[in-house]
């Protein structure tokens, strides 16, 4: 249990679990149900386990090349117990997945449907064998953007809020971007394993200094986009600006040390829970003035 565990990655389950719960609430004006609790349960452990668990098998490989790994950024087993502990992931990813995933189908209609199948596959495709959407450059950002932003997007279908509205669309278009931006530079510091490994992704194909360029763009772009959302939304404009500020302090990264990013990515860890924090004050104040 201890390696499923690890493989979940808990450090980072808020991460899934916040975008459905907010835009539930959000959406529904604070209703708390069944569905809300068990999808909420669901994105928060299930989901995530899905998510790194398939990666953590099929990219062992390279993780072993990876010294980063093994800790709070992914599991890591020994090469004598992997293949036993691979089967026990994966099976654990079916067993706890398949439960929330059937209720979610019942009470959801059609596009709510749809949209989870959608979400799930892209868990799925980022890693899995053949589609490896991970090792398609500019795909991979934006699949793994959709891993986060896919909760939101669920949500907010399953309580047919309007995609449309003003608070939502650019909500929804700079979580991408932001989403696009972290994967990125995240994908910096790999850039020299994956090579060795024969993995490819928007960094390696792009080079370390170019995605770091990317990505800070990127996320000063969801600032410029969340401008759109009616006050006192707007305020949510600041929140991309440390990530970027933090992403430029790497601006000189190149392919020989890109291992450099490393110390970006752990603040990055850590910048997540204070942006979380800041984001549920904003949300609160929203609640009361609308």
């Amino acid at each position: 249990m201890r390696e499923v565990l690890a493989a979940s990655r808990p450090f980072s389950w808020i991460n899934t679990a916040y975008p459905f719960a907010a835009g539930y609430l959000l959406a529904t004006g604070g209703r708390i149900d069944a569905t809300f609790v068990i999808g909420t349960l669901f994105f928060l452990g299930p989901y995530n386990l899905l998510m790194y668990g398939i990666n953590d098998v099929f990219d062992y490989a390279s993780d072993l090349r990876n010294p980063r790994k093994g800790g709070i950024e992914g599991g890591l087993v020994e090469p004598a117990r992997a293949r036993e502990v691979h089967r026990r992931i994966l099976w654990a990813c079916v067993v706890a997945t398949v439960p929330f995933v059937v209720y979610l189908l019942v009470v959801g209609d059609l596009a709510a449907n749809l949209t989870l199948a959608l979400v799930l596959f892209l868990v799925v495709a980022y890693s899995a064998p053949v589609l490896r959407f991970k090792e398609r450059p500019v795909l991979d950002s934006l699949t793994s953007a959709m891993h986060f932003v896919g909760p939101l997007l669920y949500a907010l279908v399953l309580v047919d809020a309007d995609l449309g509205a003003s608070t939502v669309w650019p909500v929804l278009v700079a979580f991408i971007l932001w989403g696009m931006a972290s994967h990125a530079f995240g994908a910096v510091q790999d850039v020299r394993a994956d090579r060795e490994g024969g993995i490819a992704s928007v960094a390696t194909a792009l080079g370390a200094h170019p995605t770091v360029v990317a990505a800070t763009m990127l996320y000063v772009l969801a600032a410029a986009v969340l401008l759109a959302v009616p006050w006192p939304g707007t305020l949510a404009a600041v929140l991309p600006i440390p990530y970027a500020v933090s992403t430029a302090q790497f601006w000189s990264v190149r392919d020989e040390d890109c291992e450099r990013a490393n110390a970006g990515w752990r603040r990055f860890l850590w910048l997540n829970l204070v942006t979380g924090f800041l984001v549920t004050m904003l949300l609160i104040v929203i609640a009361r003035t609308g």
